[in-house]
């Protein structure tokens, strides 16, 4: 009887008699419980996705249905590192693909991708493509489009970087295609960077005299209206060459 009597459900006026503390924890240890068994598989949600175990695990349950976005960025990079090995019918074949992903992937990376092998392909149809990422959404899209028009040795691509130059409010993509601009020679690079010395950023004023020395082989110093005299046609002397200045930038 004396251990039945300890497993007897306690009366009416024995569960009033809890103490005060008693109800004041209650509530409590409820909501830490719940903190802890809510949503997304309980505590461990949060160690699932930062252990690779779970997340491969995952991909191959994912891959089993259709291919994961893990699966297409790895093509996708793949594509683009062997894009100009490809013979030139294969390359206008994957145009039309990039295209299609550009512009129907909701994926911010995957579209980055997508213009990353497009500035690898030397198909003249990919131009559109660059251009049109020039306008994404997404800041990393609108740079690597920047880098896209540096890899293509064309006037258009010269001009759609000196107005990016000109027009863009981020510093960032402006930047990016300062920098792109430094794999491009001529009148139309030389006039936007003698343009964008004018900003009074150092940075920026840095950025540009790097690409200076690339785009047109000179050295006239770090002084920014040195530069711009030497671009004008005056009378100043290059010094030795010292690289490129772009390393720390991009």
């Amino acid at each position: 009887m004396a251990s039945e009597n300890r497993y007897r459900t306690p009366t009416h006026s024995q569960f009033h008699r809890k103490p005060r503390w008693y109800w004041l924890l209650v509530p409590t240890v409820c909501l830490a419980g719940g903190s802890f068994a809510g949503c997304h598989d309980g505590p461990l949600y949060a160690l699932k996705h930062t252990n690779p175990y779970f997340t491969m695990q995952q991909w191959k349950s994912d891959e089993q249905i259709g291919v994961t976005d893990h699966r297409r960025r790895e093509e996708l990079i793949s594509l683009a590192e062997s894009m100009p090995t490809l013979p030139q019918d294969r390359q206008q074949y994957w145009s039309n693909h990039l295209t299609e992903i550009y512009n129907n992937d909701e994926s911010a990376e995957m579209r980055r991708l997508a213009v990353l092998a497009a500035g690898k392909s030397s198909d003249g149809a990919m131009m559109g493509l660059i251009e049109k990422a020039l306008d994404d959404e997404n800041l990393k899209v609108r740079m690597e489009s920047c880098r896209a028009l540096g890899n293509r040795q064309d006037e258009q691509a010269a001009r759609l970087l000196a107005a990016t130059v000109g027009k863009s409010q981020d510093k960032d993509v402006r930047h990016a295609a300062i920098a792109a601009l430094a794999q491009h020679s001529g009148p139309i690079a030389a006039d936007s960077l003698k343009l964008a010395l004018k900003d009074r950023n150092p940075a920026t004023q840095a950025l540009v005299i790097g690409s200076l020395r690339q785009s047109t082989g000179k050295d006239y110093g770090n002084d920014p209206e040195t530069w711009i005299a030497a671009l004008e046609g005056k009378d100043v002397p290059s010094q030795p060459s010292r690289g490129t200045g772009l390393g720390s930038f991009f």
